[in-house]
C-alpha cells in the first residue's frame, strides 16, 4: 500500500510517521486491502481542521479527524474500474493538536493517540461507521483489535 504523509503544521517526529506508516500497512493487510491501494494522511493544526469540520461537515469547532473516503458510491453512480489505476482509498486528515491534548487526557502517549486517530480514519475509509449502537460496537472492535494486534495498547 502506498501512503503519502503530508505534515502541515511541521511538527510531527519522522518516528511517529514511520510508526504511523507500518500501523497502516498492518491494518491494510489484516482488512485484505490490495498492496497497489493508496491513502493519505495530511497533519493539520485546530484552525485548519476547524475550517474543514465547518466547510464539509457543518459543523463550526475543531475534531480531532476526518476522513474523505474516494470509493463510495450510490446504487445509482457508475463505477470507473480500470486494471491499471490504483485503489484510491482517500485522505485521513488529523488534527495534531487534538491529538496532544488527548494523549494527555487520556493519560496515553502522542504515538498511542496518533495511532487511534490514524486507525479510526484508516477504518471510515474502509467504510465502517458509528451512526447507530451495532455499527460503533463493530468499528470499536475491529480498532481495538488492531491497536492491540499492533501492540499499540493504552
Amino acid at each position: 500500500m502506498h501512503i503519502d504523509f503530508q505534515d502541515e503544521t511541521q511538527s510531527v517526529h519522522a518516528d511517529n510517521i514511520d510508526l504511523l506508516q507500518r500501523l497502516l500497512t498492518f491494518t491494510a493487510e489484516k482488512e485484505v486491502i490490495a498492496s497497489g491501494a493508496e491513502v493519505s494522511v495530511i497533519f493539520v493544526n485546530d484552525k485548519d481542521i476547524r475550517e474543514i469540520n465547518r466547510n464539509y461537515r457543518q459543523q463550526d469547532k475543531p475534531t480531532d479527524v476526518i476522513s474523505f473516503a474516494m470509493q463510495e458510491t450510490s446504487e445509482d453512480e457508475t463505477a470507473i474500474v480500470g486494471a491499471d489505476l490504483p485503489l484510491m482509498l482517500g485522505d485521513i486528515v488529523i488534527s495534531i493538536d487534538r491529538a496532544r491534548e488527548q494523549a494527555e487526557e487520556y493519560e496515553h502517549s502522542l504515538e498511542r493517540e496518533l495511532g487511534f486517530l490514524t486507525v479510526h480514519g484508516f477504518l471510515h475509509l474502509l467504510g465502517y461507521d458509528h451512526m447507530n449502537d451495532d455499527d460503533e460496537a463493530r468499528m470499536f472492535s475491529k480498532q481495538d483489535w488492531v491497536l492491540g494486534a499492533f501492540g499499540l495498547e493504552r
